[in-house]
């Protein structure tokens, strides 16, 4: 975007602003809670004008636009920017890198799609310099390039650009849509994508388990800790140390009998070791919360 332009303020009808071609492409919408959010402030959800591109394509303001169609609003302030399609993208990812925005995986996707152009504009400036074209060397050099671009724009390290193309090009449906919502990282996506298809949803499988463990085992602790859990007693340090020891001198073969014990931290005040009745049961341990059968 040219930083010297002016734009201008204008009033704009709200069936004919449109979203911009990659925002439909990557299926992007606005989350129904900041819909309710900026509803809940009446009229004066509208004191801040939609940014669009003077033939109507939005930049900034999704929430916005998505409020006066559900209020059945007729027209709606703009600030109007004359922008290319490709300049309107760079801009929407500029405003995209507020801490409410989209996250660094959907930035880079929507970042890809001006590959085409920056590929054009560095042929054209090797031409302009009088460089050869088909040299490995310049080619690699602009593949280099070109990902320092994307990078840029999309405001990330050069190194994330590369592990979302591998995302993109080798993990599975399930696993990109998991980092596109948050719920997995770029690192861990990436470093699943080395794995098969099936492998792969295994430890999509295994990480949502284990975080529907760990949210069910926070709230346990935290009703303990509100006193709403107190009609066992506290297991005794003596007899957690016996429980420990019985752990670490288990044979090879009553581990694998025992199976998989699941150990992780929650966050919650105070300092304390929580473990499930299961437990001390499984190895024949006896407590003050309780007996083994």
């Amino acid at each position: 975007m040219n930083e010297t332009e002016t734009p201008r303020f204008a009033t704009y009808r709200v069936d004919e602003l449109r979203p911009h071609p990659s925002y439909v492409k990557h299926q992007l919408s606005v989350p129904a809670f900041k819909i309710s959010a900026l509803d809940r402030l009446g009229d004066l959800a509208f004191q801040e004008p939609i940014t669009i591109t003077t033939d109507g394509i939005i930049i900034d303001g999704y929430a916005r636009w998505e409020l006066a169609k559900l209020r059945n609003l007729a027209t709606i302030r703009c600030l109007a920017y004359q922008l290319t399609e490709d300049e309107a993208l760079c801009y929407l990812l500029l405003k995209q890198r507020r801490s409410d925005g989209l996250n660094d995986f959907r930035r880079i996707e929507l970042a890809f799609d001006l590959e085409p152009s920056i590929r054009e504009n560095a042929r054209a400036n090797q031409q302009a310099g009088g460089r050869a074209k088909g040299s490995s060397t310049l080619t690699t050099a602009e593949r280099v390039d070109r990902r320092k671009k994307i990078a840029q724009i999309a405001d990330v390290s050069v190194g994330n650009v590369t592990k979302v193309r591998r995302i993109l090009s080798h993990a599975c449906s399930c696993v990109q849509q998991a980092v596109r919502s948050r719920e997995i990282s770029i690192n861990v996506a990436e470093r699943w994508s080395h794995e098969s298809p099936a492998q792969q949803l295994e430890n999509l499988r295994l990480r949502r388990i284990q975080r529907g463990i760990k949210k069910k085992a926070k709230e346990l602790v935290m009703a303990h800790v509100r006193g709403l859990g107190q009609s066992k007693p506290d297991l005794k340090i003596a007899e957690f140390l016996v429980l420990i020891t019985r752990l670490v001198a288990m044979s090879p073969e009553e581990s694998n009998k025992l199976g998989p014990v699941a150990i992780g931290s929650v966050t919650v005040p105070g300092k304390g070791v929580f473990l499930t009745d299961e437990l001390p049961e499984a190895l024949k341990i006896e407590t003050t919360t309780g007996s083994s059968r």
